[in-house]
This record gives structure tokens, C-alpha cells and sequence, in this order.
């Protein structure tokens, strides 16, 4: 065979290839594509079972408790080695509650005694402090640590009202005083609550029914 016959014949093997090669190619993605399709639907399985994403919380649980039907106080102990400080306060409506979250950082986890009270008087000077509302509920939570000892910058004094919210009117921060810190919960009336902690991190769960 001559040098231009054998050129002729590799030409024509080629363009008879072509197709078959581009329909192989249309039905097998690159390995990049592959992995950009898998990190895609794993992305959207993760929105679909509503997952959260590293190093974001939810203040919502399934473990809450029923709400009782009268009012009497509610506590829980403190852990042994409980050394916390509040650094945040929350306040937002929910279908048939409002709801107060009192975040905290330090070491161990807080106790607790709830309770309504005749009027919010401070723990460390015995003064009266104003809270909006028809009735005062008392959060002490146990365990407390100063600032300077748990390295948590305190919550600071001022209310904490939420939007939307009909049983809760605000919340008063009051003090951090000998292991104890103290929350007033103005509420519309002596209304139904119940009490209950997360962790990651450790939050204290107030929730007010609202009324009828």
C-alpha cells in the first residue's frame, strides 16, 4: 500500500470514529461534574430535613414540657460545678406562647425557680424595678458566675420587649448576686408557663401561654 493510500485509510478511520466518541462522551459526565452534582442534591436533601449548619443554633425543641394548668413556681438544681452568666436575652411570639430565652456561657448547667411575684425587687439592693405588665414573673437561675470568673460579658439592664408578643411585655435584667442572677418577666396576667433547658449552647426556656 502506498504512503497516500495508508493516509487516506487513517482519515477515513477517524471520521468514521467521531461520532461514536461524541455519543460516548454525551452519556458519561466528567468527574468534576459528577462531584458538583453530588455536593448539589446533598445540599438540597440538607434544606429539605431542615438541617442546620455548623455552628448555628434554634432555640426551638421538642422536648418542652407541657404547660401545667395553674401557675405554682417551677425549679430544677443546678450541676455541681454550674459557674454560668447570662449573655443574651431573647423575647418572640410562637402560636399559642411567648417565649424567653435566656442565653449563657461559662462552665456546668444552671438550675432554676420561677415563680410570680407580688413585685420585682432587686436582690442585691432591695430596690423596686419597674417591669411593664399585669403580673411579675421571677426567674432566679442558681449556678451563677460574675463575669470576671466565667469570662462572659453580662446581659445588661435594660428591657427586653419582643415583637408581636401578647402574654410576655418585657424583660428586665436585674443582677448577678452571691451564685444567683435574676430575670423579671412582665407577663399580661398570671398566665400558665413552663420552664426547660437547651444546651449548645445552654439556654434557660421560659414560655408564657397566652390567655384563653
Amino acid at each position: 500500500m502506498t504512503t497516500r493510500s495508508r493516509t487516506a485509510t487513517a482519515l477515513l478511520s477517524i471520521l468514521l470514529a467521531a461520532p461514536f466518541l461524541a455519543a460516548c462522551g454525551e452519556g458519561e459526565p466528567s468527574e468534576a461534574a459528577a462531584t458538583s452534582a453530588a455536593t448539589t442534591q446533598g445540599a438540597s436533601e440538607d434544606a429539605a430535613t431542615g438541617s442546620t449548619a455548623p455552628g448555628e443554633t434554634a432555640d426551638d425543641s421538642t422536648d418542652a414540657p407541657d404547660f401545667p394548668s395553674g401557675t405554682d413556681a417551677v425549679t430544677s438544681e443546678a450541676s455541681a460545678d454550674a459557674a454560668v452568666t447570662v449573655g443574651e436575652i431573647r423575647v418572640g411570639a410562637h402560636d399559642g406562647y411567648d417565649r424567653v430565652v435566656l442565653e449563657l456561657g461559662g462552665t456546668g448547667t444552671p438550675g432554676w425557680d420561677v415563680r410570680y411575684v407580688d413585685a420585682a425587687v432587686s436582690q442585691g439592693s432591695g430596690e423596686t424595678v419597674d417591669v411593664a405588665g399585669g403580673a411579675v414573673l421571677q426567674v432566679t437561675l442558681t449556678g451563677a458566675g460574675y463575669p470576671y470568673d466565667t469570662g462572659v460579658e453580662e446581659v445588661g439592664r435594660g428591657p427586653v420587649s419582643g415583637s408581636g408578643t401578647t402574654s410576655v411585655e418585657e424583660v428586665v435584667f436585674d443582677a448577678t448576686f452571691e451564685g444567683t442572677s435574676v430575670a423579671f418577666v412582665g407577663t399580661s396576667g398570671k398566665l400558665p408557663f413552663r420552664v426547660y433547658a437547651l444546651s449548645d449552647p445552654t439556654r434557660v426556656v421560659v414560655e408564657v401561654a397566652h390567655a384563653g
